[in-house]
Protein backbone atom coordinates (compact mmCIF):
# COMPACT_ATOMS: atom_id res chain seq x y z
CA UNK A 1 0.00 0.00 0.00
CA UNK A 2 0.69 3.76 -0.54
CA UNK A 3 2.80 4.60 2.83
CA UNK A 4 3.51 8.58 3.71
CA UNK A 5 3.76 10.61 6.89
CA UNK A 6 2.44 13.36 8.04
CA UNK A 7 6.07 15.95 7.86
CA UNK A 8 6.05 18.17 10.15
CA UNK A 9 5.76 15.27 12.88
CA UNK A 10 9.31 14.75 11.59
CA UNK A 11 10.53 18.15 11.49
CA UNK A 12 9.04 21.42 9.70
CA UNK A 13 12.30 21.53 8.14
CA UNK A 14 11.17 19.73 5.08
CA UNK A 15 14.47 18.80 3.97
CA UNK A 16 15.16 17.45 6.97
CA UNK A 17 11.64 15.27 6.92
CA UNK A 18 12.17 14.01 3.39
CA UNK A 19 16.05 12.85 4.50
CA UNK A 20 14.27 10.86 7.51
CA UNK A 21 11.44 9.33 5.19
CA UNK A 22 14.24 8.35 2.66
CA UNK A 23 15.43 6.21 5.68
CA UNK A 24 12.73 4.50 6.35
CA UNK A 25 11.43 4.01 2.41
CA UNK A 26 8.26 6.37 3.16
CA UNK A 27 7.37 7.85 -0.22
CA UNK A 28 4.31 10.16 0.36
CA UNK A 29 4.31 13.63 1.77
CA UNK A 30 1.36 15.04 3.94
CA UNK A 31 2.35 18.64 4.45
CA UNK A 32 0.74 20.37 7.29
CA UNK A 33 3.38 23.28 8.59
CA UNK A 34 6.28 23.75 6.89
CA UNK A 35 8.75 26.39 8.28
CA UNK A 36 6.72 28.40 10.41
CA UNK A 37 4.22 28.56 7.96
CA UNK A 38 1.13 26.42 7.57
CA UNK A 39 0.47 25.57 4.26
CA UNK A 40 -2.53 28.06 2.66
CA UNK A 41 -0.21 30.98 4.14
CA UNK A 42 2.86 30.30 2.12
CA UNK A 43 4.50 33.05 -0.75
CA UNK A 44 4.62 31.72 -4.07
CA UNK A 45 8.07 31.40 -3.98
CA UNK A 46 7.96 29.23 -1.08
CA UNK A 47 5.27 27.24 -2.28
CA UNK A 48 7.51 26.65 -5.78
CA UNK A 49 10.30 25.82 -3.02
CA UNK A 50 8.67 23.15 -1.68
CA UNK A 51 7.40 22.33 -5.03
CA UNK A 52 10.96 21.58 -5.87
CA UNK A 53 12.12 20.12 -3.13
CA UNK A 54 9.29 17.36 -3.13
CA UNK A 55 9.47 16.63 -6.61
CA UNK A 56 13.38 16.43 -6.84
CA UNK A 57 13.50 13.99 -3.96
CA UNK A 58 10.70 11.93 -6.40
CA UNK A 59 8.04 12.23 -3.16
CA UNK A 60 4.27 12.98 -4.10
CA UNK A 61 2.24 15.38 -2.13
CA UNK A 62 -0.31 13.04 -1.14
CA UNK A 63 -2.26 15.56 1.04
CA UNK A 64 -2.64 19.65 1.85
CA UNK A 65 -3.74 19.77 5.71
CA UNK A 66 -4.62 23.23 6.58
CA UNK A 67 -6.94 22.93 9.79
CA UNK A 68 -9.91 24.85 7.99
CA UNK A 69 -13.25 25.08 9.76
CA UNK A 70 -11.51 24.48 12.76
CA UNK A 71 -12.55 26.67 16.00
CA UNK A 72 -15.83 27.98 14.35
CA UNK A 73 -18.84 27.27 16.27
CA UNK A 74 -22.51 26.22 15.64
CA UNK A 75 -22.96 29.77 16.61
CA UNK A 76 -20.75 30.84 12.85
CA UNK A 77 -23.06 31.35 9.73
CA UNK A 78 -22.32 31.05 6.06
CA UNK A 79 -20.26 33.96 4.72
CA UNK A 80 -19.86 35.93 8.55
CA UNK A 81 -15.90 37.01 9.41
CA UNK A 82 -14.90 33.93 10.52
CA UNK A 83 -15.96 31.85 7.83
CA UNK A 84 -14.91 33.81 5.48
CA UNK A 85 -11.30 33.96 6.64
CA UNK A 86 -11.10 29.93 6.86
CA UNK A 87 -13.09 29.48 2.76
CA UNK A 88 -10.12 32.48 1.71
CA UNK A 89 -7.47 30.03 3.36
CA UNK A 90 -9.39 27.06 1.22
CA UNK A 91 -8.95 28.74 -1.99
CA UNK A 92 -5.55 29.45 -0.87
CA UNK A 93 -4.85 25.83 -0.10
CA UNK A 94 -6.78 24.65 -3.18
CA UNK A 95 -4.11 27.03 -5.41
CA UNK A 96 -0.94 24.95 -3.87
CA UNK A 97 -2.82 22.04 -4.34
CA UNK A 98 -2.75 23.02 -7.86
CA UNK A 99 0.67 23.57 -8.34
CA UNK A 100 2.16 20.76 -5.76
CA UNK A 101 -0.37 18.16 -7.39
CA UNK A 102 -1.63 17.63 -4.37
CA UNK A 103 -4.78 14.79 -5.09
CA UNK A 104 -6.49 16.02 -1.71
CA UNK A 105 -7.10 19.23 0.59
CA UNK A 106 -8.29 18.56 3.93
CA UNK A 107 -10.94 20.14 5.99
CA UNK A 108 -12.52 19.65 9.56
CA UNK A 109 -15.17 20.87 11.20
CA UNK A 110 -16.83 23.35 13.97
CA UNK A 111 -16.37 22.32 17.65
CA UNK A 112 -17.83 19.56 19.11
CA UNK A 113 -21.68 19.84 20.58
CA UNK A 114 -22.17 16.57 22.75
CA UNK A 115 -25.35 15.26 21.98
CA UNK A 116 -26.38 16.11 18.86
CA UNK A 117 -29.80 13.79 18.35
CA UNK A 118 -31.70 11.83 20.75
CA UNK A 119 -34.97 9.85 21.69
CA UNK A 120 -36.91 9.18 25.11
CA UNK A 121 -37.21 12.59 26.26
CA UNK A 122 -33.51 13.03 25.81
CA UNK A 123 -34.29 14.92 21.89
CA UNK A 124 -36.13 17.70 24.03
CA UNK A 125 -33.88 17.76 27.21
CA UNK A 126 -30.33 17.05 26.33
CA UNK A 127 -30.10 17.54 22.86
CA UNK A 128 -27.88 21.10 21.36
CA UNK A 129 -30.38 21.82 19.39
CA UNK A 130 -29.87 23.33 15.85
CA UNK A 131 -25.83 22.07 16.35
CA UNK A 132 -25.80 19.65 13.67
CA UNK A 133 -27.60 21.71 11.37
CA UNK A 134 -25.95 24.54 11.25
CA UNK A 135 -23.14 22.56 9.94
CA UNK A 136 -23.88 21.43 6.18
CA UNK A 137 -24.04 25.21 5.43
CA UNK A 138 -20.84 25.61 6.39
CA UNK A 139 -19.38 22.97 4.55
CA UNK A 140 -21.49 23.37 1.31
CA UNK A 141 -19.49 26.29 -0.05
CA UNK A 142 -16.36 24.62 -0.02
CA UNK A 143 -17.84 21.45 -1.60
CA UNK A 144 -18.86 24.17 -4.46
CA UNK A 145 -15.64 25.25 -4.82
CA UNK A 146 -13.86 22.12 -4.80
CA UNK A 147 -16.05 20.61 -7.63
CA UNK A 148 -15.43 24.28 -9.64
CA UNK A 149 -11.27 23.49 -8.95
CA UNK A 150 -11.07 20.05 -9.62
CA UNK A 151 -9.86 18.96 -6.09
CA UNK A 152 -11.10 16.40 -3.36
CA UNK A 153 -11.76 17.15 0.13
CA UNK A 154 -11.14 15.30 2.78
CA UNK A 155 -12.80 15.73 6.46
CA UNK A 156 -10.88 14.77 9.23
CA UNK A 157 -12.58 13.02 11.88
CA UNK A 158 -11.55 14.60 15.36
CA UNK A 159 -11.48 14.95 18.51
CA UNK A 160 -13.02 17.87 19.71
CA UNK A 161 -15.06 18.94 16.49
CA UNK A 162 -18.57 17.91 15.16
CA UNK A 163 -17.43 15.11 13.09
CA UNK A 164 -15.48 13.09 15.53
CA UNK A 165 -16.30 9.42 14.03
CA UNK A 166 -17.20 7.76 10.87
CA UNK A 167 -20.74 8.03 11.30
CA UNK A 168 -21.32 11.54 11.68
CA UNK A 169 -18.36 11.95 8.60
CA UNK A 170 -20.44 10.20 6.60
CA UNK A 171 -23.57 11.53 7.50
CA UNK A 172 -22.41 14.74 6.39
CA UNK A 173 -21.00 13.92 2.87
CA UNK A 174 -24.67 11.99 2.46
CA UNK A 175 -26.56 15.38 3.95
CA UNK A 176 -24.67 17.61 1.11
CA UNK A 177 -24.98 14.58 -1.67
CA UNK A 178 -21.00 15.12 -2.18
CA UNK A 179 -19.57 12.03 -1.85
CA UNK A 180 -17.97 12.91 -5.50
CA UNK A 181 -16.03 15.62 -4.05
CA UNK A 182 -15.62 14.89 -0.20
CA UNK A 183 -14.19 11.83 1.55
CA UNK A 184 -13.40 10.70 4.75
CA UNK A 185 -9.94 11.42 6.48
CA UNK A 186 -10.09 8.73 9.07
CA UNK A 187 -8.31 8.92 12.04
CA UNK A 188 -9.03 6.02 13.99
CA UNK A 189 -7.51 6.94 17.31
CA UNK A 190 -8.79 10.37 17.21
CA UNK A 191 -12.57 8.35 17.16
CA UNK A 192 -11.63 6.32 20.42
CA UNK A 193 -12.55 9.37 22.21
CA UNK A 194 -16.38 9.05 21.15
CA UNK A 195 -15.71 5.22 21.34
CA UNK A 196 -16.35 4.02 18.21
CA UNK A 197 -14.34 1.03 17.25
CA UNK A 198 -12.30 1.04 14.69
CA UNK A 199 -12.71 -2.35 13.92
CA UNK A 200 -14.90 -3.51 12.71
CA UNK A 201 -17.44 -1.30 13.01
CA UNK A 202 -15.48 2.30 11.94
CA UNK A 203 -14.16 0.46 9.18
CA UNK A 204 -17.59 -1.13 7.67
CA UNK A 205 -18.92 2.60 8.28
CA UNK A 206 -16.59 4.08 5.23
CA UNK A 207 -17.30 0.87 2.71
CA UNK A 208 -18.98 2.20 -0.28
CA UNK A 209 -16.30 4.68 -1.71
CA UNK A 210 -16.19 6.97 1.70
CA UNK A 211 -12.68 6.66 2.36
CA UNK A 212 -10.44 8.88 0.96
CA UNK A 213 -7.02 8.92 3.66
CA UNK A 214 -5.78 7.61 6.91
CA UNK A 215 -4.08 8.83 9.75
CA UNK A 216 -1.98 6.13 12.00
CA UNK A 217 -1.25 6.91 15.28
CA UNK A 218 -2.24 4.82 18.96
CA UNK A 219 -3.71 6.52 21.98
CA UNK A 220 -5.42 5.72 24.86
CA UNK A 221 -8.00 7.50 26.33
CA UNK A 222 -9.85 8.19 29.36
CA UNK A 223 -12.88 10.11 28.73
CA UNK A 224 -14.51 10.56 32.26
CA UNK A 225 -10.75 11.88 33.51
CA UNK A 226 -10.97 13.93 30.15
CA UNK A 227 -7.12 12.39 29.41
CA UNK A 228 -5.65 11.02 26.05
CA UNK A 229 -2.18 9.56 26.62
CA UNK A 230 -0.76 8.71 22.74
CA UNK A 231 1.20 5.88 22.74
CA UNK A 232 4.00 3.94 20.60
CA UNK A 233 1.95 2.16 18.01
CA UNK A 234 0.77 -1.03 18.85
CA UNK A 235 0.67 -0.63 22.11
CA UNK A 236 -2.57 1.54 22.91
CA UNK A 237 -5.95 0.83 21.93
CA UNK A 238 -5.19 0.15 18.45
CA UNK A 239 -3.17 -2.46 18.35
CA UNK A 240 -5.94 -5.22 18.49
CA UNK A 241 -7.11 -3.46 15.58
CA UNK A 242 -4.67 -2.56 13.79
CA UNK A 243 -3.74 -5.93 11.76
CA UNK A 244 -7.31 -6.53 10.50
CA UNK A 245 -7.83 -2.96 9.22
CA UNK A 246 -4.61 -3.42 6.86
CA UNK A 247 -5.87 -6.92 6.11
CA UNK A 248 -9.00 -5.13 5.00
CA UNK A 249 -7.92 -2.55 2.94
CA UNK A 250 -5.70 -4.69 0.85
CA UNK A 251 -8.48 -7.09 0.36
CA UNK A 252 -10.74 -4.28 -0.67
CA UNK A 253 -8.25 -2.73 -2.91
CA UNK A 254 -7.67 0.51 -1.20
CA UNK A 255 -5.53 2.89 -3.11
CA UNK A 256 -5.23 6.13 -1.03
CA UNK A 257 -2.54 6.72 0.99
CA UNK A 258 -1.92 6.13 4.39
CA UNK A 259 -0.13 8.99 6.90
CA UNK A 260 1.62 7.63 10.10
CA UNK A 261 1.00 10.69 12.56
CA UNK A 262 3.99 10.97 14.64
CA UNK A 263 2.61 12.75 17.69
CA UNK A 264 4.19 10.91 20.13
CA UNK A 265 7.52 11.11 21.88
CA UNK A 266 9.45 8.31 24.60
CA UNK A 267 9.75 11.07 26.82
CA UNK A 268 12.28 13.14 25.09
CA UNK A 269 10.34 15.62 23.23
CA UNK A 270 11.44 14.29 20.13
CA UNK A 271 8.48 13.61 17.61
CA UNK A 272 11.54 12.35 15.17
CA UNK A 273 12.70 9.96 17.46
CA UNK A 274 9.19 8.78 18.48
CA UNK A 275 9.06 8.37 14.35
CA UNK A 276 11.95 6.17 14.41
CA UNK A 277 10.36 3.85 17.26
CA UNK A 278 6.85 3.45 15.57
CA UNK A 279 7.64 3.59 11.96
CA UNK A 280 8.91 0.03 12.12
CA UNK A 281 5.43 -1.38 13.14
CA UNK A 282 3.41 1.03 10.73
CA UNK A 283 5.62 -0.52 8.05
CA UNK A 284 5.25 -4.06 8.85
CA UNK A 285 1.67 -3.41 9.43
CA UNK A 286 0.91 -1.76 6.34
CA UNK A 287 3.67 -1.88 4.15
CA UNK A 288 2.50 -5.57 2.97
Amino acid sequence: MKLGVICDGISRDLARAVDVMDAYDLDYAELQFVGEKEVGDHTPGEIRDIDRLLRDRGKPVSCLSRHIFAGLTSANRPGDADHTRHMDALKRVIDMAHITGAPLVRIMTQKKEQILWGRGGAEVWNVAHGAWDSMPPMIAPAVELARAEGVRLVVETGNGTMVNSNYTARRLIDELDAKDVLQVLWDPANNCWCHEAAWPDGYDTLKGGYLGHLHIKDVTVDTPRATLEVRRLGEGQLGPMLHPIADALRADGYDGVISLESVWHPGDGSFENGFRQCVGTFRDIFGH
